[in-house]
Order: C-alpha cells, then structure tokens, then sequence
C-alpha cells in the first residue's frame, strides 16, 4: 500500500509544496509561491498554511490519508523540537513551525534543513541512489550542501554540517547575509550573480540581458543562459568569476572530505550547461592529484523537487536518531 506524505521546500524567493508517493518518490500534486518580500514568521505561516489546505483541494487527498509533513527551511534548525533558529535569508527567528503545523493539521510535523533534504531526495530517488558517500551541493538564493555518509545525512555536531556557502574565500571580502565577510555564498550564489550584474548595469555597462528583463527587473537563470549564447561580454565575466569561486569551493571538498561523488544542483546549474561544465573542471584541475583522479559529478536529477521528495523522509530520519539515542542509553 502506498503512503503519502506531504514535503515542503521553505526558500528564500519560494516556497514549493508537494504531496508525495513516497514507495516510488512520485510527487503527485505541487503548489509553487513566492516568499514574497516581507518573509518574516506571520507571512510565512500563513503562506505555508494556505499551500498545504490548497494541495490537498486540488488533490482531492483528506489531511487523514498523509502520514507526515515534512518541512526544509534555509538556515539553522532544532530538529528535535521542529524550530527554525534563524535563517540569514529570512525575517525570521527562534520559529516552531512544528508546532504551530501540528496544532493546525493534526499529522506529525518534522523540520530540517533545506539542503539536507534535498540531499535526502536526491539520496532516495536522484543523482545519489546506490551511493553511500557523497556530497550534494546547490546553488541558488544561498549555497548549502548536504553530506551522505555510511548512508545517512550527517548533521554534525550541532546539526550544521554542511556550510559549504560560508567557508572563506576572501578574507575581508564581500558581506555575507550571515554576517560574516568574504564568504564562497557571497560570490558564487545565483543572488551574488544578481547582484554583480544589477550592479554593472546601474554604473552603465552594456548586456543583452537587459532585452529579456521584465518589469520588476528580476533576472533569472535562463536569461543568464540566453546572455550566455549571445556571449554577452558582462555576463560571460560575472559568471565566470563566479565559477571560479565556486570551483574553489568543490576542490576544498574533494581535498579534506574525499567523496566518491558530488551532486550539483539549483537552477543556474541546470539552466547553464557552460557553467556546469567549467565549475567541475576547474574543480578538478585545482583538488589534489589523488582524489581529483577519482571524483565524479552528477546533475541532481530531481531538480525543484529534490527538497519536497526528501522533506517526506525527515520522520525516518528522526525515528533513527532516537531509536539510536536509545541504544545509546
């Protein structure tokens, strides 16, 4: 018999909610909205509410059929007790969405990190089934990853394993929304890439990508693409900057964790073969000898739907963690 659960992917520019088939990973119906701009606790509930009373309308599924909701949010999270600590792309901290969801729809409600459970997804059903050590790491409003290892997510220590976006690329550099400087989120992040060429644009410099911009002036990764194509001199050097960076990012991974694999995803890495394929290369060429020899890269297969497929998995992640705390005991 099937069961059904229900994954919700928190972002800072959207939130993606999907009911799950979770035997084949088949996500059966999907609501998508906009964070919108103020992202602080009230907006955010409410929209998350709203998002889940109208997946189950259009799926014509009663909240009695779904075993659990899981919910992936971008930035620090208690898991145990299902609170959102801060997030430095959100208005919002110290938040029980637990809680709050769980007194609103009556089914278990589990928390984790966004890119833990798009690696979780990605793990089950994507680019990392059948491998049991490897790293996944998306690009997009923020740079997370997730680490696979013996099978399992690795949450560390204090359950923020996986920073990859706030290593130190430049010591001093650009500030980051974690308040730090410098940091690889602040130059190889798709918002980074918006803002540089936002930037460019303001101070005169010329692009094509100013003929597929619209109204509210958003850029978003297939006019990056397009840019690409036309081999738009600003874009062609903003981007590939940006590669750089993030190339450095994959080699410090390769060099100190040594994965079998590495999984990229986020919408500038599926829209932008170029960008793919050069990141990974330099990767390659800056990493050590010996474990650059034997790393591969995948595509996340998923893609919007990595985070929803493995927000459903977050109550088997818990149920092993406490069965393990027991034994422990």
């Amino acid at each position: 018999m099937p069961n059904y659960a229900i994954g919700i992917d928190l972002g800072g520019t959207k939130i993606l909610t999907g009911l799950v088939n979770k035997g084949s990973g088949e996500v059966l119906f999907s609501i998508k909205q906009k964070t919108g701009k103020e992202k602080d606790a009230e907006s955010i509930v409410e929209k998350i509410k709203l998002s889940v009373n109208e997946l189950l309308d259009n799926s014509h599924f009663d909240i009695a059929q779904i075993d659990s909701i899981g919910i992936g949010a971008p930035g620090q999270v208690d898991r145990d007790r299902g609170i959102l600590i801060s997030a430095p792309n959100l208005n919002c901290e110290n938040l029980n969405l637990k809680a709050i969801f769980e007194r609103e729809f009556y089914v278990p409600v589990f928390l984790g990190n966004d890119v833990e459970i798009a690696t979780l997804g990605e793990m089950k059903f994507g680019a990392g089934k059948g491998c049991n050590d490897f790293v996944c790491i998306f690009v997009g409003t923020g740079i997370g990853s997730g680490i696979v290892q013996n099978g399992h997510v690795r949450s560390g220590a204090t359950g923020t394993a996986g920073e990859i976006g706030h290593i130190i690329v430049d010591a001093g550099g650009r500030p980051c929304g974690c308040g730090s400087n410098g940091c690889l989120e602040a130059y190889a992040s798709r918002s980074a890439i918006e803002a540089r060429i936002m930037g460019a644009l303001k101070k005169g410099r010329a692009s094509v990508i100013t003929e597929y911009m619209r109204d509210d002036k958003a850029i978003s990764s297939k006019m990056i693409r397009k840019s690409l194509e036309h081999k738009d001199e600003l874009i062609t050097q903003i981007l590939f900057e940006a590669s750089d960076y993030l190339s450095n990012g994959l080699a410090t991974i390769i060099n100190f964790y040594n994965p079998e694999l590495i999984v990229l995803g986020g919408g500038l890495i599926e829209a932008v073969d170029e960008f793919y394929e050069r990141t990974i290369t330099k990767a390659k060429t800056k990493a050590l000898p010996v474990p650059a020899s034997k790393i591969k890269f995948k595509k996340a297969k998923l893609g919007d739907f990595s985070g929803v497929v493995g927000a459903c998995f977050l109550e088997e992640v818990q149920k092993e963690k406490n069965t393990s705390k027991i034994l422990q005991d």
